[in-house]
């Protein structure tokens, strides 16, 4: 079926998205193609159509679990057999679903990038007929790129695995991380497929702003819809939602650090409707389609023009008039210098740690391959002294080199398991219902939960019976005192996993040079989005496509440059047009320069062009020589 056909068929479209159609039919000719499209430009389609228009399955690696859940489930709706392997799933189930993958005639396997090196994916890759390598969120690959995952690397592995081109996608890329892209894909061939990166639907508005919560309170309530306010601190996120609850306006939050179950609701109440705004951090947003989001504002300085386009990106998908708006003042530009400093500390001060944290865990020269190590760094930080934040990078940038792992926030969620009979424990009495109620609300949405031990999101259960979370944990706590249920209760660490024996002193690979470059490359996207609120003459959409290599757009008309330009043009006109009245239309250059002087740049709207423009329009006669 050609690629139209199939187009129709599962999607019901008649036609394809510009650049979508050519991304397609490259696929399908079997090349190599990294597609660089906005945000909700329509990447899936991109390697869905080819996918099914050619025998075997496509391998889809991305970092985003929502994404993978919520494609796996509208994939199967339309009839194609899709599965997805994640962190969070346990052995046996992932076990059965890359058994299902090889040889269940499955079209799509989603795949986070940590499980491509396992042993247990390796083996069932060779039984596993690829008809693609798909690879969203590419620029995660690229050390240059503002959002480099080391996991990422590992897809390279894949091509001397498979013999399957690659379909590479991402929203957010400049000339030479595209470049680097296509380099750590090992493309066969160079070649990059790009539409055109202009939203004309949505206003970019830069506000410099002391007052940020009365800016944002008069974006609510002046555009109608659904809106996003994106935060950098979790705190924060709290407080803003409550602010603006306060204000009468309907608000939640959402950051990595609440449950899963409490996320996906809150998450689904917003996409209903029921949450007019949200305020989050960066964890939300990624996967979501929500074509009428109405606004999305900034009330922190990201520190990248790839994490602003990606982010303001959520609003107006539907094509409608949306707007993006960025408040700042001089305590961003004092947060992103602070930022940049402490993000590099020096390569000595990162070999020191490399040291100090073999040392905290005793392990001696040469040793410490392949452990796991529950590692809290606020700890080792206390015990040595030391900055957390800088420590934090230094830790990070090891990881950059392959000395180890450092996963953040692994979860040992609570688990229960009720060990009553179920019969017997209707004819339990309990002296407080919220047992009862608790214990009605676990066996609904637990499956297995008298076999085995489940994994529960507090929150969620804590708000389902009315209560907080210190009072649910003492309810379980009574339930398990009286043998009714196992309770083990939730714990959070981070997980250090050494990749190598330890090095001595002066031997440990830190590649200077490249930690140079990743500086430069971090000071430039920071000194960019300085720029872009600070630049008062370029149109908010031309500064941002000329980042991303765009260089030919016209002004977008609808940003707060170009409108404020509009304004000063017309106050312009209105001047000149009294200005030639009152001479009864007889004028000369020389009468206008001592009223409207000699234009200094292009900020100061040039009279001349308005005037060429008022005598093109015979709305004033021609000036005489």
């Amino acid at each position: 079926m050609e690629a139209q056909g199939v187009l129709k068929r599962y999607w019901g479209y008649d036609s394809f998205r510009p650049a979508q159609e050519e991304i397609v039919r490259t696929a399908v000719e079997g090349r190599d193609v990294l597609a660089i499209l906005p945000t909700g430009g329509g990447k899936s389609i991109c390697f869905q159509v080819p996918a099914m228009m050619k025998e075997g399955i496509a391998i889809v690696v991305t970092p985003l679990i929502a994404l993978m859940k919520d494609q796996v489930q509208n994939l199967n709706a339309r009839g194609i057999k899709a599965l997805a392997v994640h962190a969070g799933m346990g052995r046996h189930d992932v076990d059965l679903a890359l058994n299902n993958a090889a040889y269940g005639d499955y079209k799509f396997l989603y795949v986070s990038p940590e499980r491509i090196g396992t042993f247990l994916f390796k083996s069932y890759l060779q039984s596993m007929k690829v008809s693609y390598i798909v690879v969203d969120e590419a620029h995660c690959i690229s050390q240059w790129g503002y959002d480099f995952r080391p996991d990422y690397l590992r897809i390279g592995e894949l091509r001397t695995m498979v013999d399957a081109p690659v379909i590479a996608l991402t929203a957010t890329a400049t000339p030479a991380v595209a470049q680097d892209i296509m380099d750590k894909l090992c493309f066969k061939e160079k070649n990059l497929l790009k539409s055109g990166f202009e939203r004309p639907n949505l206003s970019y508005v830069v506000r410099q702003a002391e007052d940020k919560l009365g800016q944002l309170l008069a974006v609510c309530q002046g555009v109608g819809g659904t809106g996003i306010v994106y935060l950098r601190n979790r705190k924060k996120t709290e407080e803003i939602a409550q602010f603006l609850n306060d204000a009468g306006i309907s608000a939640s939050f959402y950051h990595a650090g609440l449950g899963h179950e409490t996320r996906s609701d809150r998450q689904e109440a917003w996409k209903r409707d029921e949450i007019r705004v949200m305020a989050c951090t960066n964890a939300f947003g990624m996967g979501i389609d929500k074509p009428d989001v109405r606004f999305v504002v900034h009330l922190d300085l990201p520190d990248s023009p790839e994490a602003y386009f990606q982010e303001a990106g959520r609003a107006g998908r539907d094509g409608k008039r949306s707007y993006a708006v960025q408040l700042w003042n001089s305590n961003d530009i004092k947060r992103l210098k602070l930022i940049e400093k402490v993000s590099f500390p020096s390569v000595e001060y990162i070999e020191d740690i490399y040291q100090r944290v073999h040392a905290f865990f005793q392990i001696p020269y040469g040793e410490g391959e392949d452990r796991h190590l529950k590692f809290d760094i606020a700890d080792f930080c206390r015990k040595h002294s030391l900055d957390q934040s800088t420590a934090y990078y230094a830790v990070k940038y090891l990881e950059r080199e392959d000395h180890w792992t450092y996963t953040e926030d692994v979860d040992t969620q609570t688990r229960v398991r009720i060990i009553t009979d179920r019969t017997a424990l209707y004819e339990v009495e309990f002296a407080d219902r919220r047992m009862t109620e608790l214990l009605e609300r676990l066996m609904r949405k637990c499956v297995g939960i008298f076999s085995h031990s489940v994994a529960i999101d507090e929150e969620y259960f804590a708000s389902g019976i009315g209560v907080s979370v210190p009072q649910l944990r003492e309810i379980l706590y009574k339930l398990s005192l009286e043998h009714v249920i196992s309770y083990i209760p939730k714990a959070k660490a981070d997980v250090l996993m050494i990749h190598h024996p330890r090095y001595m002193p002066g031997n440990v690979a830190l590649h200077p040079r490249n930690y140079q470059r990743l500086q430069d490359s971090f000071h430039a996207r920071t000194e960019a989005m300085l720029g872009y609120v600070s630049d008062e003459k370029t149109c908010r959409s031309r500064y941002l496509l000329a980042y991303f290599g765009q260089t030919e757009s016209k002004p977008c008309g609808t940003c707060d440059v170009c409108r404020r330009k509009a304004a000063d043009r017309k106050a312009t006109a209105d001047r000149l047009v009294r200005f030639v009245s009152s001479r009864n239309g007889v004028y000369t250059l020389d009468d206008l320069k001592p009223v409207f002087g000699v234009p200094s740049d292009e900020s100061d709207p040039d009279y001349l062009d308005v005037l060429r423009g008022l005598v093109d329009d015979g709305i004033i006669p021609p000036y005489s020589e």
